[in-house]
């Protein structure tokens, strides 16, 4: 016979074990961090993170793998995908997207497959609201695809394919396209792609069941020349749009049509202090909208700061708040967490990881004392801990 409890003293186990269950994992996350692996890295590493007390724990190598430093995380928080910087795959001239699955409990990557991205130097990634594809930026190809999610969380080959054309005047970083980020809109009709060869924000209709693309009308918005438009990200609400502009350090406004996909610009403005000295070393690379709808951070490298921007309410437009070092060299990326409390800014050239509290009121960033090595720290991606 097996050993039972009794009715009263068995539903108080599952109530203090429930409880602590519960205790233990509230606010826990884990950072999934993507790296370059030319130095001592060795791939996409893991940390523990507690939104309540915005303590990082180092798990480990969650993966070996080649350089793949940005990531984007399968709405089920199941699966996680990655670039990988190459240019070639399958003999043919483009990089790859690998699919992992995730444990958990020990933070550990579970290669799935790799498939071609379509073009060489893929360089970022995104899952659209479906979960049911993948669409990727291939920068040094000036492409981009859209690669279809398997129900066991692995990649298709692409269903669309879109090849970008021409130039802008900067002959040395925009004499061909260079897609360098990709993501659909909130309400998954559209697929924006900022392309920093071209100076454009373009604007694709997208169909999540068929995996396909299609050019809106009009097809893109242009930014200012020689701006190089990076990275971009969506308001909550998803009537604006904002774009950091790599090659002049600025961060462009756009209000979105949300039934028709349109763009306009309402404004730019510097990422950089008043009067700073614009060296060849400065480039702004990295934008987040805080979940709140109430503000953005931007990250400037060679100033190596983040810059914080105060979101009007109604007209979308920004207002500088200020900038705050990152206590480190070269922040090509950082991540707001969940919750909205803490950033994670990481620094590439100086191999660590470092963490900011967010002020919910004004959206100031002050440091916690927190700084962890990780080695040429690109990406931050959150899974919540089930």
């Amino acid at each position: 016979m097996r050993p039972y409890f009794c009715g009263w003293a068995a539903l108080l186990v599952l109530l203090t074990l429930n409880g602590g269950a519960a205790k233990v994992h509230q606010g826990q996350y884990i950072a999934y961090i993507g790296t370059y692996t030319n130095k001592q890295s060795k791939g996409i590493y893991a940390f523990r993170f507690d939104s309540s007390t915005g303590k990082l724990t180092p798990m480990g190598l969650a993966a070996e793998t080649t350089s793949q430093d940005y990531l984007a995380i399968h709405p089920n928080q199941r699966y996680l995908y990655a670039v990988k910087e190459g240019n070639e795959s399958r003999g043919k001239n483009a990089g790859s997207v690998s699919a992992f699955s995730i444990n958990w409990t020990t933070g550990k990557l579970r290669l799935l497959n790799d498939v071609s991205s379509g073009g060489p130097g893929p360089c970022h990634l995104m899952v659209d609201q479906t979960g049911k594809n993948v669409l990727v930026a291939n920068y040094t190809g000036g492409s981009l695809a859209v690669l279809p999610v398997k129900e066991d969380g692995s990649l298709r080959d692409a269903t669309a394919f879109s090849q970008h054309a021409g130039s802008s005047v900067n002959k040395e970083r925009q004499e061909a396209p260079h897609v360098h980020c990709i993501r659909t809109s909130p309400d998954n009709r559209f697929a924006l792609a900022a392309d920093l060869g071209l100076d454009e924000v373009l604007v694709y209709r997208f169909d999540p069941a068929r995996g396909s693309l299609a050019p809106n009308d009009p097809q893109f918005v242009k930014t200012a020349p020689g701006a190089g438009p990076r990275h971009f990200a969506f308001h909550p609400n998803g009537k604006f749009v904002y774009v950091v502009n790599e090659l002049q350090c600025t961060v462009s406004t756009f209000s979105y049509n949300v039934g028709h996909g349109f763009l306009k610009e309402l404004q730019a403005i510097s990422t950089l202090p008043d009067g700073y000295k614009v060296t060849k070393d400065d480039s702004a690379a990295e934008i987040v909208v805080h979940p709140s709808g109430k503000f953005v951070y931007s990250s400037n490298r060679g100033h190596d700061s983040i810059a914080v921007f105060a979101i009007h309410s109604t007209s979308g437009t920004i207002t500088s708040v200020d900038r705050i070092s990152t206590q480190g060299k070269t922040p090509r990326g950082f991540g707001i967490d969940p919750t909205g409390s803490y950033l994670i800014a990481c620094n590439q050239e100086s191999d660590s990881l470092v963490v900011f509290r967010i002020d919910p009121q004004t959206g100031k960033l002050t440091p916690t004392g927190q700084k962890v090595t990780a080695y040429t720290p690109v990406d931050v991606e959150f899974v919540t801990v089930k």
